[in-house]
């Protein structure tokens, strides 16, 4: 019979299809599918009769469902689910009645063994198909089979995911009965475990199963395994299968993770951590580097444990350690954050035993080396391990001075990551520093100094009133050996006389004296002999009683010892016991008290220490991470920008110059930098602490007019970008602004810094809300520009500019609805301007001349005829220095000629006379010029819109009214027509405009030239008119005036470019580069011959002029208004200028010109031919230095392949070995790729002759170097070798030949033609004489004045040469203007060497 037969659990399904042996129960008949349903009826009826114990006749027809579960329909898999879930958890319900009788009989204990067996091993079955249906399902993401099909999958899924949960714990319910009753009391067998336990696992293996709506069904699983864990032995088993998921399957780390901690703290299972980390400290290190996967699920799981049951971790760490020494970094990462956990959970506070303060000291010691771990992954995680100890406080005083220097090195760290937590680091330092909210080293310097005095003081006064004495103690050791010896001799035979004379006293208190004064007299052996007398007299008194030793000789010792020790007071001190204990006890409270005083004076200097340490390296960190700012990586920046937030917070002076710096950012393109300064900014100022609204806003306002206190004009502007941003979000409180309004008009007590800031910060409001100047104008006016302006300009130049923000922006006045914002000529604000500037302009004032710009600024920008009043102004102006000539006359006339004077009118006036003069005119040339260009253009095109429109209009109105057929042909005729009309209309006004400047503004009749001879004259003569200022302002003035006609400009530009390069005055130079560059914009064509004059300025010897020159280049070369010759590598030496402003300008220029296409690329190899010319180049470090910069921009791997193209090539062409060295580091720039080793090798004739020099061997062996650490393909390593032996062979070639050439005749190496000796001029331009078709300066482009292309110039122009390159003897060289044969067409006329003498 069936039932007789026992069955046993199979390895493989199939196993029960074959014969096993006697009495094994075997399938005898799988049915085919279609039978399956009767089959699974008949099983529920027989269930229904039966119960559990039916399974043992309907075994076959399940075991049926199994074998073709794919094939089933899901109505009876569900059906076959459901009723295997009942009969189980009937049997279970049984089981807990049956297990519990003794009289339970061997068969029934079989057939109750047997039908657990099969229903588990059914059941599970179900369990394990089900999952991997699921997996399946979620595999698939679109179903071809049909819709049908696919809702039926969902259905099915959905269902067992219901069903999931209920039957893990009916399997739990199972496991934690007795069941090793059935098995006669034994061990349950392994296989009967290890099925129940592998549906767990299976269901773990579903990738889904850490999502937050399978917690439940997390939970039953971790409770059906802990129960065989408990019950069953299962904990060998789970160890291996656990970390054999773990290395398969990612996502179960946080799943085992969670359910570990629950079986140790619920079911007490501490071991089997042990035993899970042993396993994965055993595994090989090797192994791990191969096992991507298997290495990260370790590393969650570890990493999901250590923040769970820290403490079970820290007693199991030793078995992961020697993993820190492995390959594996994501391993490394694990143990590490396992560290950083247990010490913020465990090993953290004060009160900590001995033994776990030196295990947290090992650990912070491990987790510091790995801050330079050789990958940056590790050095990234430690560094945000160290972040949350800091936070959380565990991170112990005595280390935060180490842990802060490493982070500071971390700053430099070439990843980018790294340096973004080491900037993380160093702020949660700050945030969570044990020191002081305030953080000035030089605020801490003088107290911590204080206080190292008063401490040393106290040591001092300790060391002089501390007795040298010794206790008593210390003399009874030195007493003792002597002490030792004579009690000794007491067990001697004594000698005649001694008994006589030792007796001892009636009390005890005599004979304890007389003992001690014995001792005292170094009487030993009497004392000893005394005391043993006395033990035998005193039995039990003190001090002759106590523990009784092992001999009588250490008694003996023992008493002595007490006597002589409690015998402390000088033996001929005469006061009472009482008072003498008394004196003992004030002088030991004394000394306590002392000691205790200089305890707390050492730890406060610590202390003190500390903090300044601290302060010390936040200030270097706030150096290295203001240069971050800038950086290409948007994260970097913001966590830089989020540093120095916290570090202003904290009142370290330093922070000011980031805060400052970090005010350009506004303008990023980076939409997340940009928000980062505005919420930096937000966080500093507009949230000021104050109880009330008014306090609130006066530190606001403070904050902000600190910020602007020496501020450039670069640095106001960004500041008016912020805080109009604030006003129009109205992030700004009307308390701010009525402050504001108080401080200016003086009715709240303010300095006149603080007046100035409160208008300046009005105006940077008013751009955000032009209302909040608007309404306020006669304000600013009756205030700002009173009669008390002569006292301070800089205040009416601010009140200026802050009314300014009413003018409207020019752009939108092309729309017709936007008329343009304008005030009456009478209006009283142009009447008090009119009246200030002539004022003034008598009255000398360096600021008159600020002042005076932005007043006729403002008149153009708001006046309605704006160029009469200014008209007026300058008639004024031009009276009063008349005056003052018919003045001077006059008292020249009377005193008589002087011969200490020059017969000259202009002579006579005081020098800032005529400078205020010459910079008035030139400032309303200026503007008259932008009004013309701008506002009166702009006007006339509104105007001509709106009166088109109206015609339009009535053209519109009449068509319709005669509603004609073809109206919709006229009208598409007029439009066009309109739009000719409107194109030749602008030009018209175009033409106008320009006829205007170009004819009338300077003519006799205009105002203007009357004042030009006086220009010219000044600029003409800068040795009669020697003054710098003045010399300054005409040169600007003359710049200004050119701006007015192209053909003025055309006749003056000799005179305006010999003035550049011969002046010695840098005031004047650096003036004339700015009217250079607007002139290069205005008539480019004009300008273009005179290029390289602009160029050559970049080499000026003047720091001022130099930067000045290089923000013009860039703004020329980047708006295409500059050719981009081989010139600019004079802005590539400014990468190597020993001013950091001046590096920094060119640093910004090559990162803008790199997005534009490939600039730098096409621009490289004439910028290394020229540097690296032996005449005219730079020093070989500089060289390098800006090849590095240039060569950081070449990122394509065509750009690289050419480019080692090109280089080789060049190399025959080389004439010097300092040119063969520069071209050979320029290659070691250039990260090789496979394709460009085979330029390398197809080229190798070009330079296999230079090899011999051993810097270029050393170059070209570096190449080949980086390129092996990149990695490659066998083939590939296979050329690189042979390449190297190439190399190899051409060197040793080279030295070979070239001491046969030693041996024999010195013959020098062959050297390039006699070049003339190099000036030593700084200023001296780069030139190249170098033929190369790769690094020949592109052809100038074709002037659109064809009247300067000469007739019969030559096609190629191989060799670029300057004028200053030649020879020049001519006697006119020092004339202050260049003949007119001399004027530049295509190359530069103007020679440089009498600016040399000059210098």
């Amino acid at each position: 019979m069936a039932v007789a037969k026992e069955f046993h659990l199979p390895f493989a399904p199939a196993d029960l299809l074959r014969d096993g042996g006697p009495g094994r129960y075997v399938v005898q008949e799988v049915l085919p599918a279609c039978e399956l349903p009767p089959a699974l009826t008949a099983f529920r009826t027989a269930f229904r009769a039966r119960g559990a114990l039916a399974v043992l006749q309907h075994f076959d027809p399940l075991y049926s469902l199994l074998h073709h579960f794919r094939t089933v329909g899901t109505a009876v898999k569900e059906d076959a689910l459901e009723l295997m879930m009942q009969v189980v958890s009937h049997h279970s319900n049984e089981l807990s009645a049956i297990l519990g009788d003794s009289g339970l009989s061997h068969a029934d204990r079989t057939a109750h063994l047997n039908t657990l067996k099969m229903n588990c091993y059914l059941l599970t079955g179900l369990v394990d198909a089900f999952e991997t249906e699921t997996c399946k399902n979620c595999l698939v993401v679109v179903d071809h089979a049909g819709k049908n099909k696919k809702n039926r999958t969902k259905i099915s899924g959905s269902l067992w995911e219901e069903e999931r949960e209920p039957l893990l714990r009916l399997l739990t319910q199972l496991l934690q009965l007795d069941l090793r009753q059935l098995w006669s009391g034994l061990v349950v067998e392994e296989e009967f475990v290890s099925l129940m336990t592998g549906s767990c696992y299976r269901i773990l293996e579903n990738s889904s199963i850490g999502l937050q709506k399978y917690r439940a069904t997390r939970e039953a699983v971790t409770h059906l395994l802990a129960a065989a864990l408990t019950h069953y032995d299962h904990m060998f088993s789970a160890t291996l299968k656990i970390t054999q998921m773990l290395q398969h399957f990612e996502h179960v780390a946080p799943v085992f993770a969670q359910a570990v901690s629950l079986w140790v703290s619920e079911y007490g299972l501490k071991s089997l951590v042990g035993e899970l980390l042993r396993e994965i400290g055993q595994k090989c290190p090797q192994d791990l580097v191969r096992d991507a996967s298997g290495v990260k699920g370790y590393a969650t799981f570890i990493t999901e444990l250590a923040e769970q049951i820290p403490a079970l971790v820290l007693s199991n760490m030793s078995v992961l350690l020697h993993h820190l020494d492995g390959e594996s970094y994501m391993l490394r990462n694990a143990i590490l954050a396992a560290m950083a956990e247990v010490l913020v959970q465990v090993l953290n506070g004060d009160q900590l035993e001995e033994a776990a303060r030196g295990t947290r000291d090992q650990f912070l010691n491990m987790l510091q080396a790995h801050i330079c771990d050789v990958n940056g992954f590790v050095r990234s995680r430690v560094l945000q391990l160290f972040t949350r100890i800091v936070r959380c406080k565990a991170l112990p005083l005595t280390q935060f001075h180490s842990v802060v220097s490493l982070a500071v090195g971390r700053l430099k760290d070439k990843s980018v990551v790294v340096v973004k937590n080491a900037i993380q680091l160093l702020a949660a330092f700050l945030s969570n520093n044990p020191f002081s909210c305030k953080l000035s080293s030089t605020d801490l310097a003088e107290p911590l100094k204080k206080e190292v005095q008063k401490l040393q003081e106290m040591r001092d006064r300790d060391r002089s009133t501390a007795a040298p004495a010794i206790t008593t103690e210390e003399e009874w050791e030195a007493m003792l050996p002597e002490v030792r010896a004579a009690t000794q001799q007491l067990f001697q035979p004594l000698q005649e006389g001694e008994e006589e004379v030792l007796e001892v006293e009636e009390t005890v208190e005599n004979a304890s004296e007389q003992i001690t004064r014995l001792l005292r007299k170094l009487n030993y052996k009497s004392a000893a002999r005394l005391t043993q007398k006395a033990l035998c007299r005193f039995q039990g008194k003190e001090p002759f009683s106590g523990p009784t030793e092992e001999n009588e000789e250490a008694t003996i010792l023992g008493v002595l010892k007490r006597l002589y020790t409690g015998s402390c007071p000088d033996e001929n001190s005469e006061d009472p016991p009482h008072s003498n204990s008394s004196l003992k006890t004030q002088e030991v409270v004394a000394e306590e008290q002392s000691q205790t005083e200089l305890v707390k004076q050492e730890m406060l200097v610590q202390y003190l220490q500390d903090a300044y340490n601290f302060s010390v390296k936040i200030t270097e960190a706030l150096s290295l991470i203001s240069k971050m700012m800038y950086e290409n990586c948007t994260s970097v920046v913001q966590e830089a920008i989020e540093f120095f937030v916290t570090v202003s917070q904290f009142g370290v002076p330093q922070a000011l110059l980031g805060v400052r710096r970090m005010l350009p950012l506004i303008w990023s393109k980076e939409p997340g930098i940009k928000e980062a300064v505005l919420n930096a900014y937000r966080r500093l100022y507009l949230s000021p602490s104050g109880d009330s609204e008014r306090a609130r806003a006066q530190g606001l306002v403070h904050s902000l007019s600190l910020i602007m206190v020496d501020a450039s004009l670069g640095t106001i502007q960004c500041l008016e970008e912020i805080i109009s941003e604030f006003v129009q979000k109205d992030e700004i409180k009307p308390a701010v602004i009525q402050l504001l309004w108080e401080r200016f008009t003086e009715k709240s007590q303010c300095s006149s810094l603080e007046q100035r800031a409160a208008v300046m910060l009005l105006g940077m409001m008013a751009r955000g809300k032009p209302e909040i100047i608007g309404s306020n104008l006669d304000i600013l006016v009756t205030v700002g520009l009173s009669e008390k302006v002569c006292e301070d300009y800089r205040l009416a130049q601010e009140v200026c500019n802050a009314i300014s923000k009413l003018a409207s922006n020019p752009k939108p006045a092309l729309e017709k609805n936007n008329t343009p914002f304008r005030l009456p000529q009478d209006h009283m604000l142009f009447g008090c301007l009119s009246e200030t500037v002539s004022k003034g302009f008598a009255q000398p004032s360096g600021h008159w001349i600020p002042f005076m710009e932005a007043a006729v600024m403002l008149i153009y920008q708001l006046a309605e005829g704006p160029e009469e009043i200014c008209a007026h102004i300058l008639q004024m102006c031009s009276q009063q220095v008349l005056d003052k000539l018919q003045e001077a006359d006059g008292q020249k006339a009377d005193a008589g000629d002087s011969p200490s004077r020059i017969s000259d009118g202009a002579t006579s006036l005081p020098t800032f006379l005529l400078m205020h003069l010459v910079s008035l005119v030139g400032q309303v040339a200026l503007q008259q010029v932008a009004y013309l260009e701008v506002s009166v253009s702009a006007e006339l095109r509104r105007r001509r819109i709106l009166r088109e429109e109206e015609k339009t209009k009535k053209r519109s109105d009449s068509s319709a009214k005669k509603q004609r057929p073809q109206s919709t042909g006229n009208e598409t005729t007029m439009e066009e027509e309109l739009g000719l009309v409107g194109a030749s209309a602008d030009d018209t006004e175009a033409e106008l405009i320009r006829s205007i400047c170009e004819t009338e503004l300077l003519d006799g009749k205009h105002l203007f030239s009357a004042f030009v001879p006086l220009v010219l004259k000044i600029c003409n003569n800068p040795g009669l008119y020697s003054d710098s200022a003045l010399s300054a302002a005409a040169a600007l003035t003359l710049g200004k005036v050119c701006m007015i006609s192209s053909e003025f400009c055309d006749s003056h530009l000799r005179l305006l470019f010999t003035m550049m390069e011969k002046s010695t005055l840098p005031g004047v130079r650096s003036n004339l580069i700015i009217a250079a560059g607007d002139l290069a914009i205005r008539f480019p064509n004009l300008v273009e011959p005179w290029t390289s004059h602009l160029y050559a300025r970049l080499r000026d010897p003047c720091p001022s002029v130099r930067q000045t020159a290089g923000l013009v280049m860039t703004h020329l070369i980047l708006k295409d208004m500059v050719k981009v010759k081989g010139q600019v590598s004079e802005m590539a030496t400014l990468l190597v200028d020993p001013e950091e402003a001046i590096m920094g300008v060119a640093q910004n220029f090559f990162s803008e010109l790199s997005n534009k296409g490939n600039a730098i690329y096409n621009l490289l190899p004439d910028i290394i031919s020229r540097l690296s010319d032996p005449n005219c180049g730079v020093e070989e470090e500089s060289f390098h230095t800006i090849m590095r910069h240039l060569f950081s921009y070449i990122t394509k791997d065509k750009q690289t392949e050419s480019l080692v193209e090109k280089l080789c090539q060049r190399f025959r062409t080389a004439r010097t070995e300092r040119q063969y060295r520069d071209l050979s580091y320029c290659l070691t720039l250039l990260p090789i790729s496979e394709r460009g080793l085979h330029k390398l090798q197809d080229n190798f004739d070009c330079f296999a002759d230079k090899l011999q020099a051993p810097a270029v061997y050393s170059c070209f062996q570096t190449v080949l170097a980086r390129f092996r650490r990149a990695g490659s393909k066998p083939e590939t390593k296979a050329l690189a070798e042979e390449l190297e032996q190439k190399l190899s062979a051409s060197h040793n070639q080279g030295l070979d030949s070239a001491e046969t050439c030693q041996e024999g005749s010195e013959t020098p190496m062959p050297e390039p033609a006699k070049q003339k000796p190099k000036a030593s001029s700084r200023r001296q331009p780069l030139s190249t004489a170098n033929r190369d078709e790769d690094f020949v300066t592109p052809q100038p482009r074709t002037l659109r004045n064809h009247k300067r292309v000469q007739k019969g110039h030559p096609s190629k122009k191989a060799i670029i040469t300057f004028s200053s390159d030649e020879e020049n003897s001519s006697e006119d060289e020092l004339s202050a203007e260049l003949k007119e044969d001399e004027t530049p067409t295509k190359t530069t006329p103007i020679t440089r060497s009498s600016a040399r003498r000059l210098r």
